[in-house]
């Protein structure tokens, strides 16, 4: 040994963690040496200095402050917008009532259990996505990769979604709204209303000329919106100084913005229920369509809702029960949560169509008084006879029956000249067949909805603040599975990371706020996510119940909770769960191979949307997002299954996996328990690098590459360490 390098030894604790046990427990007589073996740290000579001795400091992970806190940041980032303008519409469109049968059933076989899979690994293993997955395989590594490159992507463009709502959020603090009308036009002779808004309407025109300044094609981009990327700008402010000391600060936020929503729902709600209409929406929301409950399409839109629903995949699940103790029953937290999730969605449904059913009854109320008028001047024309009108019948104070009454009688009376007379049906449950969903829910149709309120600025105000406040809290788990991960990974500052990770991200989010941006909104929605998730999730089922082994985690689970979790969940994570993934994978990829690829642009001179397909440039965008988001779990895999890495790579993330020669020359020197270099705070040592490198000495035993188990040693048995970061392994 060169006797210019210092060698530190950290002596294992006698008491040995629990997964460590179970790590080792069918090992051979190699077991007793290993066990006994010694940490050894190799550093350069150019690094030799004086060891100075401090006082023991342990670097002990973050914690919530309590379980509450724990509880909203999860309820937060599972339930958000998807609740409030994707659920509803798929209710709406496959069956009603019907539809909650096939998604309770699915939350029950794909929801809970794989929500409950991902808090069991991150408690147990106290580690963000890439650490747990890295413990589980080394060569599955890659999963915790592609959770983060996944959750980048959708980072991008969902704040812009809450920026849009900041800025309907600063509009709603005036008397009318400024959607509430069409734009009047002045020219040199006389003044008109603007004809696109006379085209559509003034919420879909404010929503498209206003807000976006919408071009016609995603190849127009027509520069930046100033207006959206100060909006943007404002949202990723608001996520980087929540998230800057980690759930130390974003904890605190949780409280207001997992509560709020509930409290602007249940208040929308009580005043919906107080509108005319609203029963009407509610009772059309809940009539149910037996029929459409078996079509398979039900239930694989059902099965991705379940699945997006909750979170699986991003990370964030993993990272925030990461800060939780050993010992917290995380069973309960995935039933609980998944239940709040449920019922917050059949909340919003109740509320977006209770406020539906009052916009449909006021449209239909302008509906009937137009054809009447229509129908007095036909009578007084000669068109219509006034003998066939019944007496009773006051056009003046017609109601919804009476004017059925009279439009049946017309239609039968004048049976070949009736479709010249150009008279509507003005049917309230053919304004509610109109499914909107996304941005379309909550920008036109709502909004629409409110300029019919009384005291519409406040309840707008109220609509757009639960927005943002939904949006935040999906985004807050979005981060965290980004930041958790890497900062346990290579061990950088969670501050520098945290203002480095949404300034990438804003300038890149800048292609968001383009005239074309919404275009791109749609392309990421449709492709940066999908797919790369279910691929991540199935990995992951399969890591546990099949690389880890099923049974090895049962016992870890009845280690860590001081129960067995029920039998069900066994059969669900080796045969079920992964049966049902495969069968949606392969549906989500015939569907979209079926679907063309494209979007739907706003033609400025017809005032109504127009599907076009992706140029070139764009497939070639849509293909890169999926790929970008799978290529770390096959390039991992091939990187640790060759060993194309040397450990002298300083290639942080296989510092801990890589296998290491044997030194045989301890070194007797005292170890601090919570860092490798005697002498050092973990917070002042420095990453390993080029240059230092750790072995594993076996006492008694012949020079060995791997542990006992033929398992990459050092990274199986120091990765369960709960208060040391890998990057110090």
């Amino acid at each position: 040994m060169p006797k210019n390098s210092k060698v530190v030894k950290r002596e294992l604790d006698d008491e040995v963690i629990e997964s460590v046990k179970d790590l080792l427990s069918n090992e051979d007589s190699a077991d007793d040496a290993f066990k006994k073996s010694e940490l050894i740290v190799d550093v350069p000579e150019e690094k030799d200095t004086d060891v100075v001795e401090r006082s023991e400091v342990k670097d002990a992970r973050p914690a919530w402050n309590s379980k509450l806190q724990y509880i909203l940041a999860q309820v937060g980032f599972s339930v958000g917008l998807g609740n409030v303008w994707r659920f509803p519409y798929l209710c709406q469109k496959n069956g009603g009532g019907a539809y909650l049968l096939p998604y309770l059933i699915l939350l029950l076989v794909i929801g809970i259990p794989l929500f409950f899979l991902e808090l069991s690994v991150g408690q147990r293993i106290r580690r963000g996505s890439i650490g747990v997955w890295n413990y589980i395989s080394p060569q599955l590594g890659g999963i915790g990769f592609a959770s983060c490159v996944v959750c980048f992507f959708v980072a991008l463009y969902y704040n812009v979604i809450i920026g849009w709502s900041l800025f309907y959020f600063s509009q709603s603090f005036q008397q009318p709204l400024p959607w509430d009308q069409c734009p009047l036009v002045k020219n040199a002779s006389h003044t008109f209303v603007e004809p696109e808004c006379e085209k559509s309407s003034a919420t879909t025109y404010y929503w498209y000329r206003e807000a976006l300044n919408i071009s016609s094609s995603i190849s127009e981009s027509g520069g930046l919106n100033w207006k959206m990327t100060i909006c943007l700008l404002a949202a990723w402010v608001v996520v980087c100084l929540a998230m800057i000391k980690g759930i130390q600060s974003s904890g605190k936020i949780m409280y207001f913005s997992s509560l709020f929503p509930y409290v602007v729902l249940m208040c929308f709600l009580i005043r919906a229920l107080l509108l005319n209409g609203s029963v009407d929406g509610i009772r059309h929301m809940f009539t149910p369509e037996l029929e459409i409950m078996l079509e398979p399409k039900v239930w694989r839109e059902a099965a991705a809702q379940v699945f997006f629903a909750l979170g699986l995949g991003f990370g964030g699940v993993i990272a925030f029960s990461s800060y939780n103790k050993r010992d917290n029953n995380c069973h309960f937290d995935a039933v609980l949560v998944s239940f709040i999730n449920f019922f917050t969605s059949i909340l919003a449904t109740l509320v977006v169509f209770a406020v539906l059913g009052f916009k449909a009854n006021v449209i239909n109320e302008k509906c009937i008084a137009e054809n009447s008028e229509m129908i007095i001047k036909l009578v007084k024309m000669g068109n219509i006879s006034q003998d066939i009108i019944p007496h009773h019948i006051n056009f003046s104070a017609i109601t919804a029956e009476d004017y059925d009454l009279i439009y049946d009688i017309i239609q039968k009376v004048k049976e070949e000249e009736f479709p010249a007379l150009h008279l509507n049906a003005c049917q309230i449950e053919d304004e509610l067949n109109k499914a909107v969903q996304g941005t379309g829910l909550a920008f036109i149709a709502f909004t629409e909805a409110m300029t019919h309120f009384p005291a519409s600025p406040f309840w707008s105000v109220m609509f757009f603040l639960m927005l943002v406040n939904l949006g935040l809290g999906s985004m807050f788990g979005t981060i965290e599975g980004i930041i958790t991960p890497v900062v346990d990974t290579f061990k950088v500052r969670k501050e520098i990371l945290t203002v480095i990770c949404c300034l990438l991200a804003f300038c890149i989010g800048l292609i968001f706020v383009q005239r074309s941006g919404n275009y791109f909104v749609t392309m990421f929605d449709d492709y940066s996510a999908t797919l790369p998730l279910l691929i991540v999730v199935i990995l992951e089922n399969i890591a546990v119940s099949f690389v880890y082994g099923i049974d090895k985690f049962m016992e870890d689970l009845k280690d860590m909770l001081g129960f067995t979790p029920n039998r069900y969940y066994y059969y669900m994570w080796k045969y079920i769960s992964p049966l049902m993934l495969l069968s949606l994978l392969i549906a989500s990829i015939v569907n979209m191979g079926l679907s063309p690829p494209g979007y739907n642009a706003w033609m400025e001179d017809k005032a109504s949307e127009k599907f076009l397909s992706y140029p070139t440039w764009g497939m070639v965008i849509c293909i890169s997002l999926m790929v970008l988001a799978i290529l770390p779990i096959p390039v991992v895999f091939i990187i640790r299954r060759c060993n194309l890495i040397d450990d002298s790579s300083g290639n942080l993330a296989s510092v801990t996996y890589k296998r290491g020669r044997v030194l045989k020359e301890p070194v007797n020197l005292e170890g601090d328990d919570a860092s490798l270099i005697h002498g050092k705070i973990s917070s002042e040592m420095s990453s390993p690098n080029f240059g230092k490198n750790i072995y594993r000495k076996q006492s008694g035993s012949p020079t060995l590459d791997t542990a006992p188990n033929g398992r990459y040693g050092i990274g199986y048995l120091m990765a369960d360490m709960p208060d040391m970061p890998e990057s110090d392994l």
